[in-house]
């Protein structure tokens, strides 16, 4: 038999089937896009939401002193919705406006003490001074320092994200593999190089890490803020202390709810920006 033959009587190996992934759209895919649409993701949440709204409503029947009904809240927020969205919105430019500010210190500094331990002895025993310092005290103080004005509130606000910054980002930074190091020290790149090309790259998670934290933070922040300048006009803290001081619980809990949903709003944007700029990590496979 020639080599031809022999090569033509031999069949090709059978392939077996592979099945095809299902689609994105598909409740079967593991990622679905649409899997919010079944019972077991949003039915424990409605459920556990009506449990909470029942006692709610219990409460309030009970110690009315203390809970305003449900529809107490519902028409506060109906009724006034323009009033409670203008004084969120000033809460919310001072929210951003001070993380911005914390942001860039903290990461400055964050970056200064990666690359000089000298620095980092200097400074970390102070920034823990201030993180265990309570802001509270200290909020009158800048009051009368530097007035009503928006300034006391985005210092305080920024002090409040400066300390979580500070530590995921230098941990962030410092964290890199010895092995990768030592990779860019045998190519002779320079200490700026390896700063932009992997320090920083490898400190991302970090930071996202840390905003999640102090993006709902910063709300805190600008209400605590706003509640210890007493002569502020605006914001939803300022709405909190003079609702509390005519005993309007219906106006106090609605301007809670809207704080609730601008830090539940933020936490999402943030959560959203970090899948879409880590999406090379490992993280984002979740």
């Amino acid at each position: 038999m020639s080599v031809a033959t022999e090569r033509a009587t031999v069949s090709p190996p059978l392939q077996e089937d592979v099945p095809a992934e299902p689609s994105r759209f598909s409740l079967k895919h593991p990622k679905s896009r649409i899997a919010w649409i079944h019972p077991a993701v949003w039915l424990p949440l409605i459920a556990m939401l009506a449990v909470l709204g029942g006692l709610w409503q219990w409460g309030a029947a009970s110690m009315p002193y203390l809970l305003p009904p449900l529809q107490a809240i519902g028409d506060s927020l109906g009724g006034n919705l323009g009033y409670y969205l203008g004084n969120a919105l000033i809460t919310l430019g001072e929210a951003t406006a001070g993380l911005a500010i914390g942001f860039v210190a903290a990461f400055v500094i964050a970056v200064l003490i990666s690359e000089l331990p000298l620095a980092r002895r200097a400074i970390m025993p102070i920034a823990v001074v201030l993180n265990v310092t309570p802001l509270v005290a200290i909020a009158p103080a800048l009051v009368v320092a530097f007035g009503f004005g928006p300034l006391p509130k985005l210092i305080i606000t920024a002090l409040i994200c400066f300390f979580p910054i500070l530590i995921n980002t230098a941990v962030g930074l410092r964290s890199v593999p010895q092995q990768v190091m030592q990779v860019y020290k045998t190519m002779d790149a320079s200490r700026l190089e390896m700063l932009v090309h992997l320090r920083i790259p490898n400190a991302l998670p970090y930071i996202f890490a840390a905003l999640r934290i102090v993006f709902p933070l910063s709300i805190i922040g600008a209400v605590v803020a706003e509640l210890s300048a007493s002569g502020s006009t605006g914001g939803l803290g300022t709405v909190i202390s003079v609702a509390s001081s005519m005993n309007q619980l219906a106006v106090v809990y609605s301007a809670i709810f809207v704080l609730a949903v601008m830090g539940v709003l933020l936490l999402g944007v943030i959560t959203l920006i970090e899948r879409r700029a880590l999406h090379w990590h490992e993280s984002s496979t979740d």
